[in-house]
């Protein structure tokens, strides 16, 4: 991948409690490229984005946004950390009281200064990038789940950031909403020339907008690489989770400190 890195992670540990989530992670993610994080539910993928995004900090080693660690930013620093930064939530978070436009311009309004018609001329601009323009006065309970992701992308990308999350953004979606998304996520990253990162289940629709790959199990950077590079590794751990087999190096059941039979003081079958 390009030196020119915009993200870097340098060893960085992190743990709830005595859980460990994250162990000597270490990744870079070039500028203005889109950039997805795979792996099991619990493998610490969401962890990776709130430490990006500053809310909570790496217990050991670095994260780099720009140049800048987010673990030493004080709360100023972060807030205009995340000024320049775009999220799209899981199932896009729309405030279920305000309109479709009112939502759109809320980050303009909350973060900038600018009078109410030029928010208005970036609102429509927003959801005309998006497919849907005349929707303005529409609230979420009237959107359809593929509608309701769009605008909640619109919203994303209502101050043009310099850094997109995006968090499971496929979820729940039909084949058409997806490839919808998928297809809106490439052309205004593409266009804006944002640095991306997406956290995502959806192994071949990601596979076919990203420009590289991380795979993380156990805490631990596992396997990356191009999209190519993924299709045809011969990686046991790849082509369980690629081919999503439910028998491979990743195991269906919580490893246990102790047996079902030991649990309830039974003898165990030799």
């Amino acid at each position: 991948m390009s030196s020119d890195s915009f993200i870097t992670l340098r060893n960085v540990s992190f743990a709830y409690n005595d859980r460990p989530i994250l162990q000597d992670v270490s990744l870079s993610i070039p500028r203005g490229k889109l950039v997805a994080i795979m792996g099991g539910s619990g493998s610490g993928k969401t962890t990776l984005l709130r430490l990006i995004s500053g809310q909570i900090r790496a217990q050991h080693g670095e994260v780099l946004v720009d140049g800048r660690d987010v673990g030493h930013m004080n709360n100023s620093e972060l807030y205009q950390h995340r000024r320049r930064m775009g999220m799209l939530f899981q199932f896009g978070a729309l405030f279920t009281d305000l309109s479709v436009f009112d939502n759109v311009a809320f980050p303009l309004r909350e973060l900038t200064r600018l009078p109410e018609s030029v928010i208005a001329d970036l609102v429509l601009l927003k959801l005309s990038a998006v497919g849907l323009r005349g929707t303005e006065r529409l609230m979420p309970a009237e959107l359809s789940g593929g509608m309701a992701r769009r605008i909640a992308l619109a919203r994303a990308m209502a101050l043009d950031p310099q850094l997109m999350l995006y968090d499971e953004p496929f979820t729940g979606l039909d084949p058409i909403s997806l490839g919808t998304i998928a297809l809106l996520i490439k052309k205004l990253n593409d266009a804006l020339g944002t640095t991306s990162i997406m956290v995502t289940h959806d192994v071949h629709k990601s596979l076919d907008i990203v420009d590289h790959v991380y795979f993380v199990a156990n805490g631990r950077i596992v396997a990356e690489g191009t999209p190519d590079e993924v299709r045809h590794a011969e990686s046991p751990w790849l082509a369980q989770f690629v081919a999503g087999e439910p028998d491979g190096p990743v195991h269906f059941a919580y490893p246990a400190s102790t047996s079902l039979a030991q649990s309830f003081g039974l003898r165990e079958q030799a």
